[in-house]
């Protein structure tokens, strides 16, 4: 479903730290910070009056929000300008990003396509081939569609018989997709041109003449940015028509936060709608013959009950994999003429089940057990059959095709294992390798642990750490330790070029699988939500503490990072806890807890993280909202915020507001800057060059900030 969307030794380590920090940034004290536009604007939050100065940075394409801009990015590429490592550092990045490496292949009609991106091309390719030996030829590749490469496929689905492509596009990172047609035989566009597509897929009708999407209103002029984006509907697209001529399938003009995806069933015979609320698991699912235009729709849930992830039908019985009455998620057969019973299929395991493929009669389940994959089958009796034996330790995805088919591809990776696609004949359960990858870089020399500590409460929380093998745990690691904790979004083993640059200079990478993710099921998620959201951070602080006193590293040494709501998580640890790290790096993040919903999406946060709307809410969204809990005067650790001037996710006036504050409130010698990347937006889509400089800046920042390689 398409969704919008942390014993002698330490006693040493905290001593000396406030010593070192002073002494490492003396000379940084004077740093002529940008004066950011400001205004007298007070809010009440039920009573509470609080000020909001930086108001004016809301407005991205201001004259002076532009002004500042400019002057943040001039101040900070001048700090960068003096680490002597950082144009050896963006060539070592540059050669580890130089390999090919390949999606998971999609078979329809015969056809196999796959993407490829051959080291360095801003956007991966589009390929087609007519067998799964066959030459390939390109199909799609979004690098000729701009100058700069930052237009990026958002999406894509083939029709039954593969003769076409509808696919989605995205320019400079925008979450705003337009759709077109390529015929796969000529390479050519058809003249079907979809627009204000956001968070959709495409679900093409039995007989391939159309197809099922989701989309907005057209948004006021100016409004593309910032605006709010509710009432999506849903419609149905006939090939070589005009999209106004598009009909309308389903709307709730009643319900202006309800989001819709539509699934046509491969027998034709319904159309299956889910319907989402925001970010919230729990959803509905509507069910519609196809016979008849004006069918009615059956409900086949008792409103937003539970989570329920449409898998295939045999007629009018439809499968789910869904957590209804089973937080670790089970699948379930739904009649029609029966929708509020439950049939069990496959009853709750230990692990939570994450993906459900259906291949003629058989199951093909993915399930995660502390944080790492495991993939099982079942008859469709539910009768269990036997674990694929996977490669290693790691993550899988894929696993995709229809459920005649005899092959699927799946892709394997870890930390340090690149993303390997492995092809399954689904006959034999016979795994043979499809694609394997060659990276410039030892992977015998580096190692990966899990452990498990305790937080605050006492509840136990996995953590993977990564390094090179024979390391001294003296504390004098330069550390990164990354977290997100929130979304029901699980952090499991996945390979980064990136990542290598940083452990070959000898930096210990560590991951903790936080609360508020989804590693042990529903439970784990709502332990880190709304009221909850603590919980997340002081298992963040937990993970940083544990990683002091094991000696991986110290408080000079130890920099923290997290993107989106990673952001916030790092923006919260910070405030609370500024003198247990040396270093910050919050990307993209959601740093003001008060408006945070007066933006784009992001009003469907609203679930995970409560609103300061509420009377009840807002206190504890301001007891811990990043932008809202800085103090004038604290010696906060060197920060270096990144976001984008198109991020329609997570407006980038969240990190302006927070950085300008910061750098108003800093009492201490430690820089605090930001970086902000133009023609970019939230993540998904960033090319190749982009996410390689800044990355670059990033390790450049830390290598000068945590006293690394002499500077």
């Amino acid at each position: 479903m398409t969704r919008p969307p942390l014993p002698m030794n330490l006693i040493y380590c905290l001593a000396a730290s406030t010593v070192a920090l002073a002494g490492l940034f003396a000379k940084e004290k004077s740093l002529p910070y940008p004066a950011p536009p400001q205004s007298d604007q007070v809010d009440d939050y039920h009573g509470t009056k609080i000020a909001d100065p930086f108001r004016k940075l809301e407005e991205p394409d201001a004259a002076e929000t532009r002004a500042w801009i400019e002057a943040e990015n001039k101040l900070t590429a001048e700090f960068l300008q003096g680490v002597t490592a950082r144009k050896p550092l963006r060539e070592r990045l540059t050669a580890l990003w130089n390999y090919v490496r390949y999606g998971t292949p999609t078979v329809r009609g015969g056809r196999y396509f796959y993407s490829r991106n051959d080291g360095l091309q801003n956007k991966a390719v589009l390929y087609v081939a007519e067998s799964l030996e066959g030459e390939p030829r390109v199909l799609l590749d979004p690098n000729t569609l701009s100058a700069d490469g930052t237009t990026s496929i958002a999406g894509y689905e083939l029709s039954h018989d593969g003769a076409l492509l509808a696919y989605g596009l995205a320019a400079a990172g925008s979450d705003w997709q337009e759709w077109r047609v390529r015929d796969v035989v000529t390479g050519q566009d058809r003249d079907d041109h979809l627009k204000w597509i956001k968070f959709s897929g495409a679900s093409w009708s039995a007989d391939d003449v159309g197809f099922y999407y989701s989309r907005y209103d057209e948004p006021a002029p100016g409004a593309e940015l910032t605006g709010t984006n509710y009432f999506q509907k849903l419609y149905y697209h006939r090939l070589g028509t005009k999209q106004a001529d598009d009909r309308l399938v389903y709307e709730r003009p009643d319900e202006k936060e309800w989001g819709f995806d539509g699934t046509a069933t491969d027998d034709g015979r319904y159309l299956v709608v889910t319907v989402w609320r925001g970010t919230e698991r729990k959803n509905r699912v509507y069910v519609r013959e196809l016979a008849a235009a004006d069918a009615p729709f059956t409900e086949l849930t008792a409103g937003f009950e539970a989570e329920y992830g449409y898998i295939d039908n045999d007629g009018a019985t439809f499968y789910f994999r869904t957590d209804a009455d089973a937080p670790r998620r089970r699948i379930v057969a739904v009649d029609l003429a029966e929708p509020q019973k439950r049939r069990e299929i496959v009853p709750q395991h230990a692990g939570v089940l994450e993906q459900v493929s259906l291949f003629g009669n058989r199951l093909l389940c993915v399930y995660l057990h502390d944080a790492q994959n495991e993939v099982r089958t079942f008859a469709l009796d539910g009768t269990p059959g036997q674990e694929l034996e996977l490669p290693g330790i790691g993550s899988v995805g894929g696993f995709g095709g229809k459920r005649n088919a005899t092959e699927t591809f799946f892709a394997f990776t870890g930390f340090t294992t690149p993303t390997t696609v492995y092809r399954l004949d689904l006959a034999t359960d016979a795994m043979t390798v499809f694609r394997r990858p060659q990276v410039d870089f030892q992977p015998e020399d580096y190692e990966t642990k899990q452990i498990f500590y305790a937080s605050r409460d006492g509840t136990r929380i996995p953590m993977f750490i990564v390094h090179k093998k024979g390391l001294q745990l003296d504390g004098s690691n330069p550390t990164l330790l990354y977290g997100y904790g929130g979304f029901d979004i699980s952090l499991t083993p996945s390979f980064s070029a990136g990542r290598i640059a940083w452990l070959e200079r000898g930096g210990v990478l560590a991951i903790p699988n936080l609360r508020g993710g989804g590693e042990y099921g529903r439970e784990w998620h709502e332990a880190g939500m709304l009221d909850r959201k603590q919980n997340v951070f002081d298992d963040f602080i937990a993970a940083a503490q544990r990683l002091i006193s094991d000696g991986y590293t110290s408080t000079p040494k130890l920099a923290i990072n997290g993107g989106s709501n990673g952001g916030l998580l790092v923006g919260a640890c910070l405030t609370q806890r500024p003198e247990l790290f040396g270093a910050a790096l919050p990307d993209v993040g959601v740093l003001d807890m008060l408006r945070f919903h007066k933006f784009t999406i992001g009003w469907a946060w609203v679930p995970e993280f409560g609103s300061a709307d509420d009377a009840k809410q807002f206190p504890y969204l301001y007891r811990y909202s990043p932008l809202h809990n800085l103090k004038p005067g604290t010696h906060y650790p060197a920060t270096l915020v990144t976001t984008a001037d198109h991020d329609d996710r997570v407006v980038p006036a969240h990190s302006f507001k927070f950085a300008a504050a910061l750098q108003a409130a800093q009492g201490g010698p430690a820089p605090v800057l930001i970086r902000i990347e133009t023609s970019a937006g939230h993540g998904a889509g960033t090319s190749t060059t982009k996410q390689i400089e800044k990355l670059a800046d990033q390790y450049a920042f830390l290598i000068r900030v945590l006293g690394m390689d002499g500077e």
